[in-house]
């Protein structure tokens, strides 16, 4: 058989994108299976205490033997057992947030957990870290720079108001301010500085945006009629 023919090569990419797929889901049922685990340690943790009056030696007692029963397993620090315990305590009573917290990484739980302390503004974190499938870098960059603050303060009725097709544009129109400070540049800049320094930082600036832009490139060139122009970075 030629596997330069054009139907094997169809082929070749429904197998790959079937096991890429199968790879994804199985790192999704791994992370859930952690998160549970994590969850039900938190959740014994607390109830031991609670029936027992034990103190604080239970976390540093329980570290030491589950390092020496599972060497080499990580995830078993008192610092982290900690963790668990207070996990369970923040989301057993929150019937919306509880499933949520199961979708994504322990790492982003923890950001979330202990930079967050209201309920709404750890909804906001939990889906915008699923929706867009934000790295923990750029899970705390946005925490840190207050973007639930921000998604407050440019709510519109766009939704209500506008066909779907023109709400981002709407809602991007009345945007008060962008963050760049991952950018880490002097506050006295030229524009070729900062379009190289959005170039090398090109993810996290589209996350700035609210995540539904695509890169074309830079000095993109435009023909508008008769005119030609070259966008510094095209969106």
């Amino acid at each position: 058989m030629n596997t330069s023919d054009e139907n094997y090569r169809h082929f070749l990419e429904e197998i790959k994108e079937k096991v890429n797929r199968s790879q994804l889901e199985a790192l999704k049922a791994v992370n859930k299976a952690l998160i549970r685990l994590y969850w039900d340690i938190g959740q014994s943790i607390v109830e031991k205490q609670q029936a027992h009056a034990w103190g604080k030696s239970i976390v540093e007692n329980l570290s030491r033997d589950l390092e020496t029963s599972f060497p080499g397993v990580k995830g078993f620090s008192d610092s982290n057992l900690w963790r668990m315990r207070n996990f369970y305590l923040a989301y057993s009573e929150d019937e919306k947030l509880a499933p949520l917290v199961r979708e994504i990484a322990w790492s982003h739980n923890i950001v979330i957990m202990e930079k967050c302390k209201d309920g709404l503004q750890r909804e906001f974190y939990l889906k915008m870290t699923k929706k867009y499938g934000w790295t923990r870098s750029v899970l705390v960059h946005q925490v840190e720079g207050k973007a639930y603050e921000r998604f407050l303060l440019n709510q519109t009725n766009f939704d209500e108001t506008l066909a779907e097709k023109y709400r981002h544009q709407a809602k991007l129109a009345v945007k008060d301010s962008y963050s760049f400070d991952f950018l880490e540049m002097s506050q006295e800049y030229s524009e070729h500085e900062l379009e190289l320094n959005l170039l090398k930082n090109i993810r996290k600036f589209l996350l700035e945006m609210d995540g539904d832009f695509a890169f074309m490139g830079n000095q993109y060139k435009l023909e508008v009629g008769d005119d030609i122009f070259y966008g510094a970075n095209t969106l």
